[in-house]
């Protein structure tokens, strides 16, 4: 089958990665998982893509596909498959209009430092060695996300390599369902070769770290969420609490802020009166220095990571329950995230990603060597038994792939079942079945 598949790819022009090859391990791994690959091909462009894609397909193995490979749950790599790797088409070109062209490969460190001369940004997550495939094809909750929305609410097109290796051009007006389900299904329909999306005039944001007591969790993170239910757009937030590496229980509550606009300064300083203030880096900064750098996991090491999205009628409980829950021996660190804002202006059939309503995104992250991991995962859900009554849906790009009724839960059904149609239709054969990864 190998053999067979190494002669479909006549002509391409990329790394074949094979076991024997001396870089083996490192093209079969991803930062956060390992596993061992039949083949990994680096496409050097869009014709190699459709190479590869169609050498995939004959081949009959399960497809990954990768961008950055930070997917929690693994899904930029397979065993005894074959990895499409885009890392090569990390092209960044700067169109006019403010509309910015991005290779498929690429990460967001790349799209920061190419943006920053010409004063623009795109709204991303937080770790610049996240790709830019995964976190827009699934949503894009970043640093910005009450002021400019998702990432993938600035896409406004994109080329898609299809299962049967033609390229096509997605957007509004250009085979249109392929385009809302690129906005927020997680992949599963193509491989995106290219990314073109709207930037916004940007050079500076309003960054840092303000650190409470953890004895005043119930008054800081009430506060907190009662101030960001009204709080301009131009004003996100994120709480953390309960971080095993900083004490557990008796670990600071960590309130993070990023503010844009000439009044940045002043939408912070709310947040300073909520309790004892500890420690204070709000600065302003440029925003490619507030992304953090992406970590290897250690091999032997495990995570857990599950979130929730939590409606406006239960915030106030969600919070309660996790002030709660910070308070005890518990294996996991809590990061509440604030939504709304700019999340709520597209309707919740307009993209794949449907849950606009959310006010809250509540995530845990656990993680431990492998001998000890089904007591810390016994422990998580513990925590989410008490969590899930409070949440309606989840973020997919959060999710460790351990469940797979949370898994479903990052679409409601309807958006699910129209999912599957754009899929039968792009990919009858599910060969892309395992989505795309960042």
């Amino acid at each position: 089958m190998l053999s067979t598949l190494e002669q479909q790819l006549d002509g391409f022009t990329g790394p074949i990665i094979t076991p024997d090859s001396p870089d083996y391990d490192a093209a079969a791994r991803t930062p956060l998982a390992s596993s061992s690959p039949a083949l990994v091909l680096r496409p050097r462009d869009v014709a190699d893509a459709q190479r590869a894609v169609r050498a995939a397909a004959a081949s009959g193995l399960p497809v990954a596909v990768r961008g950055g490979g930070h997917s929690f749950a693994a899904l930029g790599t397979v065993d005894d498959g074959v990895v499409i790797d885009l890392g090569a088409l990390s092209s960044v070109e700067v169109l006019d209009g403010g509309r910015v062209r991005v290779g498929g490969g690429a990460t967001w460190g790349e799209v920061v430092r190419a943006l920053a001369p010409h004063g623009l940004a795109i709204s991303s997550g937080d770790t610049a060695s996240v790709g830019v495939g995964g976190l827009t094809l699934s949503g894009g909750i970043g640093w910005m996300v009450r002021a400019h929305g998702l990432t993938l609410d600035r896409l406004v097109a994109a080329e898609v390599v299809t299962a049967a290796g033609e390229v096509l051009t997605a957007s509004s007006t250009s085979h249109p369902d392929l385009f809302w389900a690129l906005r927020g299904g997680g992949g599963g329909v193509g491989v995106v070769t290219a990314f073109e999306l709207q930037a916004a005039e940007l050079t500076t944001v309003t960054f840092g770290t303000l650190t409470f007591p953890a004895a005043e969790a119930a008054q800081v993170v009430g506060g907190w969420a009662a101030h960001l239910r009204t709080a301009p757009r131009e004003l996100t937030s994120a709480v953390r609490l309960a971080n095993p590496f900083a004490g557990g229980p008796d670990a600071p509550v960590e309130v993070t802020v990023c503010a844009i606009g000439e009044d940045a300064a002043s939408l912070v300083a709310p947040l300073r009166g909520l309790g004892t203030l500890q420690s204070d880096t709000v600065a302003v900064q440029a925003y490619g220095d507030i992304l953090e750098e992406g970590h290897v996991l250690p091999a032997g090491l495990r995570l857990a990571v599950r979130n929730g999205l939590v409606p406006p009628e239960s915030a106030d409980a969600a919070v309660a329950e996790v002030v709660a829950i910070a308070a005890e021996p518990q294996p996991t660190a809590i990061v509440l995230n604030s939504l709304g804002g700019a999340l709520a202006d597209v309707g919740a059939d307009e993209t794949a990603f449907a849950h606009r309503r959310a006010e809250l995104m509540l995530s845990t992250f656990a993680g431990g060597p492998a001998p000890a991991f089904d007591g810390i995962l016994a422990g998580v859900e513990s925590v989410w038994a008490r969590l899930t009554p409070h949440v309606d849906g989840a973020y997919a790009n959060f999710l460790d792939g351990s469940s797979p009724e949370v898994q479903a839960s990052a679409r409601p059904e309807a958006t699910r079942r129209r999912l599957e149609q754009v899929r039968a239709s792009y990919d009858p054969a599910a060969l892309f079945a395992r989505r795309s990864a960042n």
